[in-house]
């Protein structure tokens, strides 16, 4: 058993060739095992650092605080406790911990500088959406980091990771309703942000976010 296990690690799959789930690996990384933790870490690395790059906006302090991110997780692992949400909720309540820390321990917002976009992370993908394409997106983004921390990460999980709401919630430990209502009371204040600052673009930008 644990001889075939190891080699549906090695692989990703089962030895029927489905994936294997994230409650299978998860029991395994349980007992210490670093191979089984090492599958989820290829499995979620790239997306927690997307998540904690667009917070920090710092290529960096996201490498530092996403390995942090794991180093954590592997220390708890053994008593993690299924609570019925995704064992990503659980990584992303972490990595929104540690950044909130960074924020406090820094008492400061970093602005994500154009150039930094680009830059390539080896086995990796970089951030797969780039939100500052030009001057009236920057701006965009600039609006946005004034806003509450809570708000800032709905956007984020919303679009950059693609989120449902119901997956959101999960994250954020609210409701699918909550988190509605809250996307509702978010895109209200970016409008009257807008209005503030009379620019076509911005506006078609902001308009672009749908209502749910």
């Amino acid at each position: 058993m644990q001889l075939s296990f190891t080699r549906s690690v090695m692989t990703g799959k089962s030895l029927n060739g489905h994936e294997l789930s994230d409650a299978v690996i998860l029991k395994q990384a349980a007992t210490g095992d670093e191979q089984a933790f090492g599958m989820l870490y290829e499995r979620y690395v790239g997306r927690i650092y997307n998540y904690v790059y667009y917070r920090t906006g710092n290529q960096y302090d996201a490498e530092d605080l996403t390995a942090r991110v794991f180093l954590r997780a592997m220390k708890h692992i053994p008593n993690y406790q299924d609570r019925g949400i995704p064992f990503s909720a659980w990584l992303y309540r972490i990595a929104h911990n540690l950044v909130a820390n960074w924020h406090r321990d820094n008492s400061r917002r970093q602005e994500i500088a154009l150039e930094d976009t680009y830059v390539s992370h080896q086995g990796r993908e970089h951030p797969e959406t780039m939100l500052l394409h030009n001057e009236e997106q920057e701006a965009l983004l600039a609006i946005i980091r004034t806003l509450p921390a809570e708000r800032q990460q709905l956007l984020i999980l919303k679009f950059v990771e693609h989120m449902s709401n119901a997956e959101i919630g999960q994250i954020m430990g609210r409701t699918e309703g909550a988190i509605k209502s809250l996307y509702h009371r978010t895109l209200l204040s970016l409008r009257d942000s807008m209005d503030e600052k009379p620019n076509g673009a911005i506006h078609e930008s902001v308009n672009g976010f749908q209502e749910e």
